[in-house]
């Protein structure tokens, strides 16, 4: 197909028992806001047929309306699937393309009927009995479904049309300036375009905002209905039809114009929290990676909250003298702001006492009581911190484990061992006493650092460190960059379970040259 769809709506769904009823559940609620009732059982059985197929690895369904027929796509990481298998049910093409690591599965279906027929015989059907409030539930579900602001105004105007309109045009306004069209769909692909040109010529800013209104176009009768929500006006949602709109018409687009309001600001609210959070996750780890002689060093951070959660994980390496360097790789208990203020504090001390010449053990001492000088505001801190310095035979590593998942060495014939003593860990004991361990890595030499994410990664009752599962998998890495050693850990804790972590993870490999 060449043309270009007028409307998208996809999810990504997590592998497991649920994938393939929760792919068929997000097709109903798609057939329903795009009205294409004629063909949704068929698209519920190809989206859980396509679903089967692929349900043991995470996958995204992609739902395409081409205006006469609507297609499936089903991407995935390429993998060792077997053959693809066609769906059960009547399609009108399938297939499987590749595009770039990705694999997509998709088959296409035929709408039947004319978008007209549909609008009217709904409507009919409606009069503001159980298909109209199924119609509002199917409606606040889709919007209530995303939390991307620009996902919004799509997903209104796929509810509205054809059901109340021909068409829907959805304006915006940020910090009260003026309206702009942030998304337009035409029952009739072809029309888009001249009416894109034809809403130029439309007045939006003298609509009223506060109540719903006409607004004069030619060949359409406009119903403008205001965007509000929580006192604020958010923007404003045309409707447009060749005939009058009826009073139960404006009902309805008036009950959708208030659960799209809220969506709307719910969303903007999500997406600056996440923003917000983003800058401050950014501003709680390095600023740079320095050069270190004769180290080759790899790390990995992987926060596991939502966007608007700030992990509580966090690494560093960083310049401590004239020929020194420092590291650490911690984890504050708890997320959020609350978390991101202990990791703060403990970045910082640690920087500026390791430059003040404090050794790692004096540090940890130091920053234990800042930790608690916190009250009630102090989390639990574990933490891995060293002091790294080169020596002929490769580095000389003094470290202090306090509470932290022990850190372990590769030598290059795959042996590995454990290398710290575990001592108390943070914002606990006042009277705490640390003492440094002095390690040596020998040129190719590895020495792994990790979170509890990795460690205690579960699968079912099993977490991946039983049994040395840890070290198992380290002494796979012989021979490997610091870089591809980090890669291999977190690939290995991925591939340990399939339900994604629920935990932050962070890896930090050492490696002397």
């Amino acid at each position: 197909m060449t043309s270009s769809p007028h409307a998208v709506l996809a999810a990504t769904f997590a592998p497991g028992e649920t994938a393939v009823t929760s792919a068929m559940r997000f097709t109903r609620e798609v057939m329903t806001a795009w009205a294409t009732g004629g063909v949704l059982h068929t698209a519920e059985q190809v989206a859980g047929d396509l679903a089967q197929q692929v349900a043991d690895e995470p996958f995204e369904v992609i739902w395409k309306h081409f205006g006469d027929t609507v297609q499936v796509e089903l991407k995935q990481r390429r993998s060792s699937q077997a053959e693809p298998k066609a769906p059960s049910a009547n399609v009108e093409e399938w297939g499987v393309t590749f595009a770039g690591d990705s694999r997509v599965h998709w088959a296409r279906l035929t709408l039947p009927g004319s978008v007209d027929r549909i609008a009217s015989e709904w409507l009919e059907e409606s009069s503001r009995g159980p298909h109209w409030l199924g119609f509002l539930a199917d409606a606040s579900d889709l919007l209530a479904g995303t939390l991307d602001p620009d996902m919004v105004p799509a997903i209104i105007a796929q509810v509205v049309v054809p059901r109340l309109a021909s068409w829907c045009a959805v304006y915006t306004s940020d910090n009260s300036g003026p309206l702009r069209l942030v998304y337009l769909w035409h029952a009739d692909e072809a029309r888009i375009d001249g009416l894109r040109e034809q809403l130029t010529e439309m007045d939006v800013d003298a609509a009223d905002t506060r109540v719903t209104s006409a607004i004069h176009l030619p060949e359409s009768q406009v119903l403008a209905v205001p965007l509000m929500a929580r006192g604020r006006t958010l923007g404003l949602m045309c409707l447009g039809r060749p005939d009058r709109f009826p009073d139960e018409v404006i009902q309805f687009a008036e009950d959708i114009g208030r659960r799209a309001a809220l969506a709307m600001d719910n969303a903007r609210l999500y997406a600056q929290q996440a923003a917000a959070n983003r800058a401050l996750q950014r501003s709680l780890l390095p600023p740079n990676e320095p050069e270190v002689p004769g180290l080759d060093y790899g790390v990995i951070y992987e926060p596991a909250g939502e966007a608007n959660e700030v992990g509580g994980d966090f690494y560093d390496l960083f310049k401590a003298g004239d020929d020194s360097w420092r590291f650490a790789i911690g984890d504050v208990c708890g997320t959020g702001p609350e978390a991101a203020a202990v990791t703060g504090l403990a970045r910082h001390t640690l920087r500026l006492l390791a430059r003040e010449g404090y050794g790692v053990a004096a540090v940890l001492g130091r920053l234990n009581q800042a930790i608690l000088e916190e009250g009630e505001r102090a989390r639990f801190l574990t933490l891995l911190h060293g002091d790294i310095t080169p020596v002929k035979t490769g580095l000389e590593v003094r470290l202090v484990s306090a509470g932290h998942p022990e850190a372990l060495r590769l030598k290059p014939s795959g042996k590995v061992e454990a290398v710290t003593t575990p001592q108390s860990l943070l914002g606990v004991f006042h009277e705490v006493m640390f003492e440094a361990d002095t390690v040596r890595l020998d040129h190719g030499d590895v020495l792994l650092a990790v979170t509890d994410g990795v460690t205690e990664r579960r699968s079912g009752g099993r977490l991946l460190d039983d049994d040395g599962g840890l070290s198992k998998l380290l002494a796979e890495c012989a021979g490997l960059s610091a870089r591809a050693v980090a890669e291999r850990i977190r690939r290995g804790a991925a591939e340990f379970a399939s339900e994604p972590s629920a935990d932050d993870l962070a890896i930090v490999v050492l490696r002397a040259r």
